[in-house]
């Protein structure tokens, strides 16, 4: 994993297309994040990802519920 320190409106590249920038940071530690990706590109928080992963799963089961 790579740590990096960034101010408020300061920029990340990862790879050639997709850009995360600091929005905001909250006194309760929150942090806002702004991020530009192609249109193919799924960005979800991790959680969302979990979720739609075990949906899909479930759907794909004989049963129908995972």
């Amino acid at each position: 994993m790579l740590v990096l320190t960034r101010a408020v409106e300061e920029k990340i590249c990862v790879g050639d297309d997709v850009v995360v920038q600091v929005l905001r940071v909250r006194s309760d530690g929150r942090v806002s994040l702004g991020i530009t990706a192609p249109p193919h590109m799924e960005v979800d928080r991790a959680e969302i990802r979990r979720d739609k992963q075990r949906r899909r799963r479930a759907a794909a089961s004989p049963e129908g519920n995972g």
